[in-house]
């Protein structure tokens, strides 16, 4: 059983190294210190908006826009889904209605699973790593998906559905919808998501630094162990 949970998630770090030394506790103490910041960072970011689009057109000489937050939208909703109610399309709230109920608990769960890093003692921590590194881009696809979606929802019997075609807005930059010009950005949110990423790899790398010596002195016990008995 020692042997299975060792091999899951590494030795002690109280196992001395091949030449009779240890390693300082705040060694090991560096990662966890650094996942746990990183966790926050994330979970700060959710109280940001992560991207925004701005509409202009004759009609509205100060524009229109929309904050996409993880678990909500903000912004000039009524007049936009007065527009799209034009041209048969759904209101903007009902697109990724259901990512954005799980969004909070889904990034609780994200720092949870990075948090528990602090007992994995090997190369494994990377895999618990994985989520929240692919966090921010999981959420550009889902974005770029409900925007195609709604660009093609038109509905053509629409009071104004034969005049514009199909479109998907862009993710970032200037774009134009009939009569309208639109302007995307990512916002500081996103950009707090990329960070938690990074100060995640930066952390991977204590990691490793930390345990690798200690896994290699486990090696070296062992195969000295089994060198006597033979």
């Amino acid at each position: 059983m020692k042997n299975f949970i060792v091999s899951l998630f590494g030795p002690d770090i109280q196992v001395e190294l091949a030449d009779g030394s240890r390693r300082p506790l705040n060694a090991f103490m560096v990662p966890n210190a650094i996942f746990t910041i990183a966790a926050l960072i994330l979970v700060a970011s959710t109280f940001l908006p992560y991207w925004r689009m701005e509409m202009t057109a004759p009609q509205y000489p100060k524009g229109l826009s929309v904050d996409v937050y993880v678990n909500r939208l903000e912004g000039d909703m009524r007049e936009i889904d007065a527009l799209n109610h034009y041209l048969g399309m759904p209101p903007l709230d009902e697109g990724g209605r259901l990512e954005r109920s799980l969004s909070l608990l889904a990034i609780v769960s994200i720092g949870l699973i990075l948090a528990a890093s602090v007992f994995v003692h090997n190369q494994f921590a990377l895999l618990l790593a994985l989520p929240i590194l692919a966090f921010p881009f999981i959420f550009l696809a889902d974005l770029w998906y409900i925007l195609y979606t709604y660009g093609h929802s038109i509905d053509p019997t629409s009071a104004l559905g034969g005049a514009i075609k199909p479109f998907t807005p862009p993710l970032i930059g200037a774009g134009a919808i009939g009569q309208f010009g639109t302007s995307s950005s990512l916002e500081i949110g996103f950009f707090l998501s990329l960070l938690a990423g990074v100060v995640t790899l930066i952390g991977l790398y204590f990691h490793r630094r930390a345990y690798k010596p200690v896994v290699e002195a486990r090696k070296h016990a062992a195969a000295q162990a089994t060198a006597v008995k033979a």
